[in-house]
Formats: C-alpha cells, structure tokens, sequence
C-alpha cells in the first residue's frame, strides 16, 4: 500500500515537550495534518499500531490550535492544504515558545528541490515525499524520535559569550538584555558553531550533529538556516569558509 494525493534579561521558563528514555509509545504523542481524510486514517492506523498517541487536524489553522492544545512530540504534516498551508502552519508553529522542541515533517506529493528548501526555510526538520511505504514511514518516524530523545539526553551547558547567553536548556538567546527566539534547527546549529568559536565546523560534521545521520537532508539545507542566523544574530558572527564549511566568530 502506498500513500498518494494531489524582553528582558529574564530567562523565562515554560512547559517544553520532552522524551525521556524511559517513556513509552503511547505516552508520544503524534499530530497528523492532512485535507484528505483516507490518509489520516491510514497513517494515523499504522502509527496507532506501533503505540503512538494519535490526534489528527485537517488544515494549517486547526492544527496550530491541536499543537497549542496537546503539545505533540511530532508534527507530520501536509503542504498543500485549504485555509492556511503546511508552510505558513509551520512557521506560526515555530514562534510558539511551548512547542520549541516539537519535531516537524512534511509529508506530501510536492518533492522538488524548491519546494524541500521552501519546508525547510519554514521550519521543517524533515521532508518526506509521497508515495511512501507504511513500513518506511514508520521506520522514518522513529528515527525522528530517537532525534528528540538525544537531544533531552544531552548536555545542557549554558553558554555565556561577551553580550550573548546561551541558555540550552530553554532554547533561549539573551542578546544585550533582549531575548531572541529560535527555531530548534537553528538554535541547534547556532548552539553548535558557538560552542567553540574559532573552529570551522565541516558542512559532514554539521549535518551528522545538528540533523543527524537518520534524516537526509541537502547540503542547501545548511546554507538556509546560516542564512537565517545571520538575519536575526548578525551577519559578521558567521564566516563561511568556502568549500569546508562554517565557523563562528565573536
């Protein structure tokens, strides 16, 4: 069978989505996003059936309403969609503090380069082209999971750097007394290059550690969140070495 279709200085601490070692399958919760009703049922059948919590939305709109509601582990989502798209749901999704840890993909018939980059410039962690087996969507879905479990799992070590606090646990960025607010991706990434200022982070190590060997994703992908960092933390902390990769400099 396969699935086809057409501030202030002040850290605040608030209620964050997390997967502890111990949890287990019917505590994970999933929300599926799709127009067409048969491949809610279907994908929401197969995942029920491996111990997933599932709550399903049918549009952009209704499913930024589901996540504020029921903070999901994970977001499978449509793009092409009535009211309000995948894309635009994504990025809303993102600028909600509560669900900064959620993980999302998108999971439709679009799979241009374009429109991948486009998913990931709004937030995506993954794209998952239609048609696809239910076997290899579930295998997908764990890998996204174990993503979510290492990184509760990791050290979260604040990082202080001139006028910049890294607080990893939070998610959270203190730049001059004002708090900037990141998605996960690009807080990852940023979190990464500052770690150790001066390295140049080869664009493989980048890849193994902010997205993981589990998810395949286009060295554009990279470019995109840099680009996007140097938009909102400032153009000249960035430096791009050309054929290796990218460090950062305070």
């Amino acid at each position: 069978v396969y699935y086809s279709k057409k501030t202030s200085n002040k850290i605040v601490y608030l209620q964050s989505i997390k997967i502890s070692p111990t949890m287990k399958k019917k505590e994970i919760k999933i929300l599926l996003v799709d127009d067409e009703q048969d491949i809610l049922e279907i994908v929401g059948y197969n995942l029920s059936q491996e111990g997933y919590k599932i709550v399903t939305a049918s549009n952009g709109k209704e499913a930024i309403a589901v996540a504020k509601k029921e903070l999901p582990h994970l977001i499978i989502m449509d793009v092409m969609m009535p009211e309000m798209d995948g894309m635009e749901a994504c990025e809303a999704i993102r600028k909600i503090p509560e669900l900064n840890n959620v993980i999302i993909t998108f999971l439709t018939a679009r799979s241009e380069d374009y429109s991948q980059v486009a998913g990931f410039d709004a937030g995506a962690d993954d794209y998952i082209a239609k048609p696809i087996k239910p076997k290899l969507l579930v295998s997908k879905v764990k890998a996204l999971l174990r993503r979510l479990k290492e990184v509760e799992g990791s050290v979260t070590e604040n990082l202080t750097l001139g006028n910049i606090v890294i607080n990893r646990e939070e998610y959270k960025i203190i730049i001059d007394d004002k708090e900037i607010s990141l998605p996960r991706k690009e807080f990852e990434l940023f979190y990464l290059l500052a770690s150790k200022p001066g390295k140049v982070f080869k664009r493989e190590e980048i890849l193994d550690k902010v997205w993981g060997n589990e998810v395949i994703v286009g060295g554009r992908t990279i470019d995109v969140h840099i680009r996007k960092l140097r938009e909102k933390i400032g153009e000249d902390l960035f430096k791009t070495i050309k054929g290796v990769g990218y460090k950062f400099e305070n």
